[in-house]
């Protein structure tokens, strides 16, 4: 029987729905595949980590120490070394500890720690996997290490046995080693371990120490707020120390009592009663402390070492065996701690501190922290920031800025003139006088007031606070008065900042530490900062040569001569803080008093800050007395001492010009060869800025220089003559010239003048020109040689010669006679030695009017000095030829100050109250 004939339509239909259910199979298989492939590739990257991660693991935790009961128990002390990386620094005294059992530990104690450390410590085996998931997200977000997630057990393990470098292989040893110390111990004997070996202060070790150094008294009396207090300690052991910083420590407290709260531990009432309750009331008492670190010479330091350590990136601590590089130089040290107990003090109660820093390096080579740095509440006032700094800041604030930003040379001037503050304040200088048009060189060594407000207005606040915090000077603000000093200063600071400038402008944060060494031996970090160029060279060395003024013993009103050291190349700047009128009155103090005074100065090899004042502001420091200078005094002291040969000298680099223009220019030119020596000095310029025009103020026009000079020697005396056509109103400038250096004398409207004080065996040139307001003509000029007397001691040897006798014996008779020949010296012919004085007559055929000639003007100049005030140029002479050695230059200055309110400025030469507005 046949089938049904199928038609080709039907056929057609049933390949058709043949191939979509052939599609639709095709496709399915195909989407599955990449999710199933996605998936195995997913799967066989987590197997392969998986596998290097256990690898890795595996590998890390071989090579992890070996656990050591004896050292789970016992902290590990430091390796302490000097900056020479050989001689080891003993480190405060051996450790105080008190074990405490797991069973006397009070319930709410372990709950405080607990709660800040580690809260699920009794329900994992050694790691938190959930603490440990939180940590890795902060470590993705905010980079690795930003946060740990170490248990008790961790803890114990990382400060017994491994080093604080935060990496894989550190954080692998100590999950295994913690899994192995959970397998061998109870948790109860880990958190004792934990308990008796943290760190809590200095060298204060476990809970229990710490219940009796702080509160004198065992765990189980403590109050809950007390209990929280210690908790919060570990963190940071001697910035929550309570004795030195109680205000932070009640911070931390208040903090651990939030999370006992939080897990369950107190009531929010009784945190609630917790916060409330004094931080320092319990403490106890000063008088009752033991006196756990002993005093010894290198206590601040290490102190300051510890606290540099915390503030480090990366979790370090003093009890795990680190070798840790400082910067300390012990002979330094030695010295600084015997100027502090040096009967330089005036009295028992005034205080000082002082850093002393290396120029090049930034390291801190000795710190004087107080005297008698002692007892369990310190003041460390080497660090401390509450003192004003007075002028010490004007360099830094003033004309640093002035000549980095605004292309000032050392030439550059101001005028001291009466001004104001905004507010209407007048500013005062210390002696209450105005010495008008002076550069800020010379405004910088007298400490003048007016000049610095001026020159940090020209500066501007931004500019001035850019460039102290480049020196690492945090000044938040910066107003008008700031010119004449701030506060926010440590000594520590100071000196760093000082530093920069003796060393090229190059920048060092001061600081303790260089390196550490792990307990391994090998595993070591560099930790000392990078210098940083803060400054232009130029600007640098040209402020360094102002600072150089300051102590300049030989030039008239430099503020810092008691600190200048004969043989070393310095630079230095005083600093004197004052009182309110307010405060004078409250404290029933004199205007002379000062709360504080201060000195920054430097060499090529140091930096030394010093700080000098009482504790508090209500006794002041008498600047009408040499109580001002203890600050330098100090400084001397030290520096002189721990000073070598190799200090070397400030060497002026390639981008300073050096030219001798003419004062009182503006803008500064050049001095010409007319200009007075009494208006030229020296002065340095960027390179770049110096200036090219030629001064022609004083200029050889028509005036004719003097003619006829002549010098007619009497004694010790020369009267200088010179005649001169129709003299107007033209003047006269004498100048000598001796062993080289060149001064003048007077400027006289007289044809003659009168020196006093010539020397033997030297040769005097002396040079007349006329000069007018805007002229000045070459100079006429004379020499007088006085003769050394060395015939004397020549014709006694010859008078001994006794071996004429025989010719007197001969003709005894005739040797009386030739004694007895006065008559020989009465004749008229003895009387005809005058013709020595012919050979000018015969030189000059004019010789017989000469004479006359001469005797008129030395009667001029005889009577010249009364009309001239010739007191006061006598006095003027020695003042222009003593100070012989200080060139030429120094002379003319001298000279200027003696016309130039000179005496006014005496008081403020001795560097008193400098600062004072």
């Amino acid at each position: 029987m046949s089938e049904k004939p199928v038609s080709r339509e039907q056929r057609r239909k049933a390949i058709e729905q043949q191939k979509k259910k052939s599609n639709q199979k095709s496709k399915k298989p195909k989407g599955g595949g990449w999710i199933k492939r996605i998936f195995l590739i997913l799967l066989l990257i987590g197997v392969i980590g998986l596998v290097f991660g256990i690898g890795l693991f595996t590998y890390y935790a071989s090579s992890a120490p070996e656990i050591d009961e004896e050292l789970l128990r016992d902290p590990i002390s430091p390796t302490i070394l000097a900056a020479d990386g050989k001689t080891e620094i003993p480190y405060m005294t051996a450790e105080n500890r008190e074990y405490i059992e797991y069973e006397d530990i009070p319930k709410v104690m372990e709950d405080a720690i607990l709660a800040t450390e580690d809260n699920r410590f009794y329900d994992h085996s050694g790691i938190d996997v959930i603490r440990l998931g939180g940590a890795v997200i902060a470590n993705i977000t905010g980079g690795f290490g930003s946060q740990g997630a170490s248990t008790i057990t961790q803890q114990v393990i990382k400060n017994s046995f491994l080093s604080n470098d935060k990496t894989l292989k550190r954080k692998a040893q100590e999950a295994y080693l913690a899994y192995k110390l959970e397998q061998k111990y109870e948790k109860e004997e880990i958190f004792e371990m934990y308990f008796n070996k943290i760190l809590m202060s200095g060298n204060i070790y476990g809970f229990g120490t710490a219940s009796q150094h702080f509160y004198g008294k065992p765990l189980n009396e403590l109050a809950l707020h007390e209990y929280a207090l210690l908790a919060g300690m570990p963190q940071s052991p001697n910035g929550y120390n309570p004795f030195n910083n109680p205000e932070r420590a009640e911070t931390r407290r208040n903090v651990v009592l939030k999370l006992m709260e939080q897990h369950g531990k107190i009531t929010t009432a009784e945190k609630e009663e917790a916060q409330a309750a004094s931080a320092t009331d319990s403490l106890l008492p000063e008088d009752q402390r033991k006196q756990v670190v002993e005093t010894n010479e290198y206590t601040a330091f290490m102190e300051m070492m510890e606290n540099e350590l915390e503030s480090l990136d990366g979790d370090y601590a003093m009890d795990e065996g680190l070798t840790i590089h400082t910067t300390l130089d012990p002979n330094a040290q030695k010295v600084v701690n015997n100027a502090m107990a040096s009967d330089l003090f005036f009295d028992e109660e005034v205080q000082s501190a002082m850093t002393v820093v290396d120029t090049k390096t930034g390291g801190i080579r000795a710190v004087g922290a107080g005297r008698e740095y002692s007892g369990d509440v310190r003041i460390n006032r080497a660090t401390a920031k509450d003192r004003n700094i007075g002028s010490t800041i004007k360099p830094l604030i003033d004309y640093g800025p002035a000549i980095e930003y605004l292309d000032w040379s050392t030439g550059e001037t101001v005028v001291d003139e009466p001004l104001s503050y905004e507010s209407g304040q007048e500013i005062r200088n210390v002696d209450g006088e105005f010495l008008g048009t002076m550069s800020i060189r010379e405004a910088l060594y007298r400490s003048r007031n007016i000049p610095a407000v001026k020159t940090l207005e020209e500066v501007g606040a931004e500019n001035a606070a850019d460039f102290t915090k480049k020196l690492g000077l945090e000044i938040e603000n910066v107003y008008e008065s700031t010119a004449l000093g701030t506060d926010n200063i440590s000594t520590v600071e100071m000196a760093g900042a000082f530093a920069a400038f003796g060393n090229n402008g190059s920048y060092t944060a001061p600081h303790t530490i260089t390196k550490i060494v792990f307990r391994d031996g090998s595993t070591e970090q560099i930790v000392k900062p990078e210098p940083v160029q803060a400054m232009k060279d130029s600007t640098a060395y040209m402020v360094t040569d102002m600072l150089r003024d300051v102590v300049d013993t030989d030039l008239r009103g430099s503020t810092g001569k008691e600190a200048s050291i004969s043989g070393l190349d310095l630079a230095g700047k005083t600093g004197t803080s004052n009182y309110t009128e307010d405060e004078l009155d409250k404290y029933g103090l004199d205007a002379s008093s000062a709360p504080d005074i201060w000195f920054a100065g430097y060499t090529p090899e140091y930096s030394i800050s010093v700080w000098s004042g009482y504790p508090t502001r209500a006794v002041g420091v008498d600047t009408d007395s040499d109580e001002r200078l203890l600050s330098q005094r100090l400084f001397k002291t030290v520096m002189s001492e721990i000073s070598t040969s190799e200090s070397g000298t400030f060497t002026q680099p390639d981008s300073v010009v050096e030219l001798q223009v003419e004062e009182g220019t503006s803008p500064l030119q050049l001095a010409s060869a007319y200009t007075p020596y009494s208006l030229r000095s020296t002065e340095l310029f960027a390179k770049g800025t110096e200036p090219n025009q030629v001064s022609e103020r004083y200029v050889q026009e028509d005036l004719n220089a003097p003619s006829g000079l002549r010098a007619n020697v009497d004694g010790e005396n020369v009267n200088l003559s010179w005649n001169y056509g129709d003299a107007g109103n033209v003047a006269f400038e004498v100048s000598v010239e001796v062993d080289g250096s060149r001064s003048v004398l007077t400027t006289t409207g007289e044809q003659g003048y009168t020196f006093s004080g010539l020397e033997e065996g030297k040769t005097y040139t002396f040079r007349v020109a006329a000069v007018t307001d805007d002229q000045r003509s070459d100079s006429a000029s004379v020499s007088v040689e006085v003769a050394a007397r060395p015939e004397e001691p020549v014709e006694e040897p010859e008078e001994p010669v006794e071996e004429e006798p025989p010719v007197e014996e001969e003709p005894p008779t005739e040797e009386e006679p030739a004694e007895e020949e006065p008559p020989a010296e009465e004749e008229p012919p003895a009387e005809e030695e005058p013709a020595e004085e012919e050979p000018p007559a015969e030189e000059e055929p004019p010789a017989e009017e000469q004479p006359p000639a001469e005797e008129e003007p030395a009667d001029e100049g005889e009577e010249a000095p009364p009309e001239d005030g010739g007191e006061d140029e006598t006095e003027a002479n020695p003042a222009s030829v003593d100070p012989a050695n200080a060139g030429e230059g120094q002379n003319e200055n001298d000279n200027s100050n003696n016309n130039d309110n000179g005496n006014n400025n005496e008081n403020n030469g001795n560097g008193n109250g400098d600062d004072r507005p």
